[in-house]
């Protein structure tokens, strides 16, 4: 990918691989589920070209990036503690952030534990949620949205890698990017992806079968199951965050989304968005940018628009 680097780095007692390019301030890049750091290949691309370090890891538990086998390793607090590491690591004090899906909810508690890191944030598809003192996660998932929910059906253990291995790691791969069906998602037990093997489904121009690729080979090597298990650690977060309950985050922040996006489209979650909660618990949000006819996989459908997003911001600071 014309003169991206790579390399292992030990932080946080694990080997974690990164990709990056360029020189300057860091960006710092956070990938989501199911991808890697090669869902920022773009972005890597325009912010180094614009006099930036972007820096994107394959993060603990996927691609090339160690993998520890318990669930409680994958925690808010490991995470975080891997990227303080990455980042004094790489000789700054403090980072432009840039995240989507998971790696955006690991942005916000980088954010909330150690605002003195990050300069600024640009935080793709999913906005940040205050801890519900009341309940915990998946039991709140399960009662609003049922059991099929698909972070509910990614609980048990081995259960859902075994679907996928059914299906097929590429067939599954490709579901997911590519459907734009909007929220919230849900897995039946019969035929969890929706793949049926007369129907084709046909590859959007963003994504070229090279790319698709790339995706399938990595998780044919590693599995599923470190992505997994940041799904499995979300009531041992909710357990771990209590300090944090009703806390603000306070780092200027800029989200932009799809208005097709399955995490946009959830009910609810456009009224949280743009009518103040949102802002309430980000005080120093200054920009929502709502994206028409762009799906979930925003960084790489709109790969273009997205750098600009985030070099107009980031320039400013």
């Amino acid at each position: 990918m014309e003169g991206i680097s790579h390399r292992m780095v030990k932080v946080n007692d694990i080997d974690m691989h990164i990709a990056e390019k360029g020189q300057g301030p860091v960006v710092l890049f956070l990938h989501g589920f199911p991808e890697l750091w090669y869902s920022w290949r773009h972005q890597i691309l325009a912010l180094s070209s614009l006099g930036y370090h972007a820096v994107a890891p394959d993060l603990r538990g996927y691609g090339d990036t160690e993998a520890p086998a318990s669930i409680s390793s994958y925690s808010c607090l490991h995470i975080v503690g891997d990227l303080i590491a990455l980042i004094d690591y790489l000789g700054v004090e403090q980072v432009f952030l840039v995240a989507h899906d998971w790696g955006a909810l690991i942005g916000w508690y980088l954010c909330l534990f150690r605002p003195d890191r990050v300069k600024a944030y640009v935080c793709l598809s999913v906005p940040y949620r205050p801890r519900n003192p009341k309940m915990k996660p998946v039991e709140s998932m399960k009662l609003v949205f049922g059991e099929d929910y698909y972070m509910c059906r990614f609980q048990e253990p081995g259960v859902i890698e075994a679907e996928i291995a059914c299906a097929g790691t590429e067939e599954v791969l490709k579901k997911i990017l590519t459907d734009r069906k909007p929220g919230p998602p849900c897995l039946p037990k019969e035929n969890p992806f929706g793949i049926y093997p007369e129907e084709s489904v046909t590859m959007p121009s963003w994504l070229p079968e090279a790319d698709l690729s790339f995706y399938a080979t990595k998780y044919s090597q590693k599995g599923f199951t470190g992505g997994l298990n940041y799904y499995r650690a979300l009531d041992l977060n909710w357990e771990l965050t209590a300090s944090w309950t009703g806390a603000p985050v306070i780092v200027p922040v800029k989200f932009v989304v799809g208005d097709l996006d399955m995490v946009y489209t959830t009910p609810g979650m456009k009224e949280f968005v743009n009518s103040g909660g949102f802002k309430h618990y980000v005080p120093l949000l200054e920009e929502v940018v709502v994206m028409e006819g762009v799906g979930h996989f925003i960084n790489q459908e709109k790969a273009e628009e997205i750098s600009n997003h985030i070099y107009d911001y980031i320039s400013k600071y």
